[in-house]
């Protein structure tokens, strides 16, 4: 009977001993994986701050790209309207050439009839010598007259020749500069995917380890709870220690813009920028519409309606971060970024986005592009507190908006 009750007692404490076995079994595991997050964490910690420094390298690229496209698409509307006056004048010296050719050609068949009329057939004319006399004192003074309309008729085809040689020169130059505009629309498109592609590298990676890493560190805290009461301190440690990280993240982002920005202000942004009151016009080109004007649907515009080239980069005009992106009602494709000092802008008829919400962008970094078709209008609006102003007139320096 005793012999029973004690392999029974024993039976019971093994049973109860078990679990708790099991547990620190369990808790050891889990302090194991939480000990592999941390260094693969410091691992793509060091790589994300790879990638935010090529990042950084790469906005600056594309804040300088966009300019230089902004500027050959001037330089580029320069040759096309310089093409189109010689080709004009080009028509009105050939319409002048023919006009004197064919007048030349009248003149010269009436003096080959007279050379070919003998002497003795004019005296022998039935006309009184007075006539005769006048006829040939004509004939003479002609001459002089005929020599100088073919040499100014020479001349003006030598013109002709060097107007059109010039010609050819231009439209080469024509040809050369749109192809170098496409090359540099062309690597802009590349350097925005590159960004988006950074972007979601590191986004992605990080969050899916933040998550594995916070899922991890519950269940060890609940094992914890089962063990001892001193764990308690253990977690207050590890939130403590998880807010020194997101504070040291948020202050390397922070570090990392202001390098990115640093970098675009030291290219001091290429010459074809447009500003208006110390901020950039979203798109290089003709202002349509300025603000107060009648529209062409007879409505007062609150904002600017440009009109840039084909395919041009559209730009933000200030530093911020973008609030929506996308197509909206019949506006077609637009963006609304937010500025500080109470700023928005609104930039609609875009014909691609290359922005997404939530990304901060600075002064002339490009979010997209115009449409590829003909010659395209957008519409840039600028508001504070919520109230169209002229963007014309620029953002107020006491914002600490709008640097150059």
């Amino acid at each position: 009977m005793a012999v029973a009750l004690a392999a029974g007692i024993h039976s019971m404490s093994v049973a109860n001993a078990a679990p708790a076995v099991d547990t620190q079994d369990r808790l050891r595991q889990v302090e194991r994986d939480l000990q592999a997050g941390e260094k693969e964490r410091a691992k793509l910690d060091a790589r994300a701050e790879a990638l935010e420094q090529e990042l950084a390298e790469l906005r600056a690229s594309l804040i300088s790209a966009a300019a230089e496209a902004r500027a050959k698409g001037e330089e580029l509307d320069r040759l096309e309207t310089e093409l189109a006056r010689l080709d004009a004048d080009e028509a009105a010296r050939s319409a002048r050439i023919e006009a004197d050719r064919a007048a030349l050609a009248e003149l010269l068949a009436a003096l080959q009839r007279l050379s070919r009329m003998p002497p003795e057939a004019m005296i022998a004319r039935p006309e009184p010598p007075s006539r005769t006399l006048k006829s040939a004192l004509l004939l003479r003074a002609a001459v002089p007259q005929l020599k100088e309309r073919a040499d100014a008729l020479a001349a003006e085809l030598e013109q002709l020749a060097s107007l059109r040689t010039e010609l050819a020169a231009q439209r080469e130059e024509v040809a050369a500069a749109a192809a170098a505009l496409d090359r540099r629309h062309a690597e802009t498109a590349k350097l925005a995917a590159r960004r988006e592609e950074l972007y979601r590298s590191t986004d992605s990676e990080r969050q899916a380890l933040s998550t594995r890493l916070a899922a991890l560190a519950g269940q060890a805290g609940d094992l914890k709870e089962l063990i001892d009461k001193v764990e308690a301190e253990r977690r207050a440690a590890a939130e403590r220690q998880r807010a020194e990280e997101a504070a040291r993240q948020a202050q390397a982002q922070a570090e990392r813009e202001r390098r990115a920005k640093e970098r675009a202000e030291a290219m001091k942004r290429a010459p074809g920028m447009s500003k208006s009151g110390g901020m950039i016009l979203p798109v290089g080109g003709d202002v349509v519409t300025r603000y107060g004007e009648q529209d062409r649907f007879g409505v007062t515009s609150r904002g600017l309606t440009l009109k840039g080239r084909a395919g041009a980069d559209v730009v933000a005009p200030l530093e911020g971060s973008v609030m929506f992106a996308g197509p909206f009602k019949g506006y077609g494709l637009i963006l609304i970024l937010e500025h500080a000092g109470g700023y928005h802008s609104l930039l609609a008829g875009l014909g691609r986005i290359d922005g997404q919400v939530g990304q901060h962008v600075l002064a002339g970094e490009p979010l997209g592009a115009l449409s590829s078709d003909g010659t395209p209008t957008m519409y840039f609006e600028l508001r504070r507190g919520g109230q169209p102003i002229n963007p014309m007139h620029g953002v107020s320096s006491s914002d600490g908006k709008g640097q150059s």
